[in-house]
């Protein structure tokens, strides 16, 4: 009767250590593990819509000065401080809706145009880079946002939404000017006119900041207040929406953008909605 115990004990024993070995083979698979551990996002390879898994999300894309964010005092300041060193009387604002749009070269050079001033390549390189330097310690300066652009991204945001930058202004520019303001955590791509080989008006600039915010041009909207930023978006068949308060030359319904508006409080959810079911 003894051995029978003895042998009883040793068989219930030996099944117990039989199912504990098992539970620790059957462990989830590697690609199970991401439903307890969280991992970093990956906007590259798309993101989704929680409300519509099927689709990717609607990407809101925005440039920057004079869209965004009102940095014509800075731009001045640093434009005028690069200029004058060469001799150059100072520029005004009502002279700055003719000179941004296509980077800090190309505000140089327009500068001096505007003051009947011949500037050669050898020339244009240093005071590009006095400008950059010069812009570059005073950030973030005296930009700021426009009103009620921090709550448009939350209503963006809170319907599912995801938001990125398209800018002509130099990435390594963009991104501590953005960052000095506080506002990179809304964004999940930035790209500036150092970014990629091409620019805004070239379609490819819009469709690279898409890619890169692992959106669908088909599902996207581009943002903005300069003939580049509309004339980029129908270029890349994307609806765009024109704000009225930026630094365009031009009244911005004669750049003819899919809509327009006066502030942010009317950049809504259903807008971007109802411009991507447009097309």
């Amino acid at each position: 009767m003894l051995r029978f115990r003895q042998a009883f004990h040793l068989i219930d024993g030996l099944w117990l250590l039989g199912r504990h070995l098992h539970s620790l083979t059957a462990l989830p698979k590697p690609e199970a593990l991401n439903h307890f551990i969280p991992l970093p996002a990956k906007p590259s390879h798309g993101v989704r819509n929680p409300r519509y898994p099927d689709v990717k999300a609607p990407l809101v894309v925005f440039d920057l000065d004079g869209t965004m964010i009102d940095t014509h005092a800075d731009l001045i300041e640093s434009l005028n401080h690069t200029i004058t060193s060469a001799g150059l009387e100072p520029v005004t604002y009502d002279d700055l809706t003719h000179l941004v749009g296509q980077g800090a070269r190309v505000m140089i050079r327009r500068a001096f145009d505007l003051k009947n001033t011949p500037l050669s390549e050898d020339d244009l390189e240093p005071l590009f880079d006095r400008f950059i330097a010069h812009y570059k310690a005073g950030m973030p300066g005296k930009s700021h946002a426009y009103p009620g652009l921090t709550e448009c991204f939350d209503r963006l945001q809170a319907a599912g939404m995801t938001i990125a930058v398209c800018t002509n202004k130099q990435e390594t520019l963009a991104l501590p000017l953005l960052e000095g303001l506080g506002l990179t955590r809304y964004f999940v791509a930035i790209t500036g006119g150092d970014t990629f080989e091409f620019r805004k008006p070239d379609a490819r600039h819009i469709f690279g900041t898409i890619e890169k915010a692992g959106g669908d041009p088909a599902r996207s909207v581009m943002i903005g207040d300069s003939v580049n930023d509309i004339l980029a978006a129908h270029n890349a068949n994307v609806p765009s929406v024109g704000v009225s308060f930026g630094y365009s030359d031009v009244p911005v319904a004669e750049l003819n953008p899919t809509a327009i508006i006066d502030g942010f409080d009317e950049l809504t959810p259903e807008m971007v909605l109802q411009l991507i079911e447009k097309k």
